[in-house]
């Protein structure tokens, strides 16, 4: 069994992304520069926002976080992404989610430039990802296919079994995976809350991408062996025996599962820090296509 480790994976992405930002430095060109809007005080959210900062810093990137409070209207939320998309030093930028209730998620979506929307969560950047032509791919995905690419686990042919179908990771994993790629070209099912006797398509799988937010679900039963597991979930759970009162728990159940995988990511460490990783990649590649 070998652990898909996101960890140094994305620390080695990193690298090769600062050696670029050097090289476009050297040659006169504009630093990349990331901005992303925080609304509201969320732990979780703000956590995922600094992540990001810091990586920009690592990077070499210039980068800028407006916060701003939880009542904010959604017409002055608009008003600040008119803002960025205007504005032409900011190569990218990310609004982040979740956004307060009062505020309509896709509306704010919508009103990012898709040049500049480096979540990819256009539907401009989601359409042309379905029809295989350039664009951001959203980045938790995009860090899937980098895990799998840089591990050389074999795709083609592989029959991919997807559980979940969210917008952000579920849906573009099983368009993405089908697509003539390198990490691609495999037959893939997507499963959901809706999908009747799911353990006979898991015990199909070649690869299972677990993405439906229920901690330990996928179970050592319901996997063949030699199976490829992507955990993209992690959950807060309560462990006594923490000094946090907490652990951190995948989608799968990994002291079960990873003994018939024959790769596998943890949690966390896994997925996670590939997300940020390639947010950094899609800037990049935002930069340089302006320039």
């Amino acid at each position: 069994m070998i652990l898909l480790d996101g960890k140094k994976t994305s620390a080695d992405l990193k690298i090769e992304i600062a050696e670029s930002v050097k090289q476009l430095k050297a040659k006169g060109k504009k630093t990349p520069h990331l901005a992303a809007i925080l609304v509201g005080s969320d732990g979780a959210s703000m956590t995922y926002v600094n992540g990001k900062v810091k990586a920009c810093e690592l990077v070499g990137f210039n980068s800028t976080l407006i916060e701003l409070p939880t009542e904010t209207t959604e017409e002055k939320l608009l008003q600040e992404i008119e803002k960025l998309n205007s504005n032409n030093d900011i190569d990218g930028f990310i609004v982040q989610l979740p956004l307060p209730k009062h505020i309509d998620e896709q509306k704010v979506l919508n009103a990012v430039n898709p040049d500049k929307d480096v979540d990819g969560f256009h539907p401009t950047n989601v359409g042309r990802m379905a029809l295989d032509m350039p664009c951001f791919l959203p980045a938790t995905p995009f860090g899937i296919l980098e895990l799998l690419e840089r591990y050389h686990v074999t795709t083609s042919g592989k029959h991919v079994v997807v559980i979940g179908r969210s917008h952000i990771v579920g849906r573009p994993m099983s368009i993405l995976m089908s697509q003539k790629r390198k990490s691609g070209d495999a037959t893939v099912t997507i499963t959901h809350s809706r999908t009747k006797n799911l353990k006979e398509f898991t015990l199909q799988a070649d690869i299972i991408v677990a993405a439906l937010g229920i901690p330990e679900f996928l179970t050592g039963d319901m996997v063949k062996d030699g199976v490829t597991i992507i955990d993209v979930g992690i959950t807060r759970v309560e462990d006594a025996t923490k000094k946090s009162g907490y652990r951190l728990a995948g989608d799968v159940h990994f002291e079960s599962v990873s003994k018939k995988a024959s790769f596998i990511t943890p949690v966390p460490g896994g997925v996670g820090p590939m997300t940020i990783a390639m947010l950094m990649k899609n800037t990049l590649l935002a930069c340089e296509r302006k320039e």
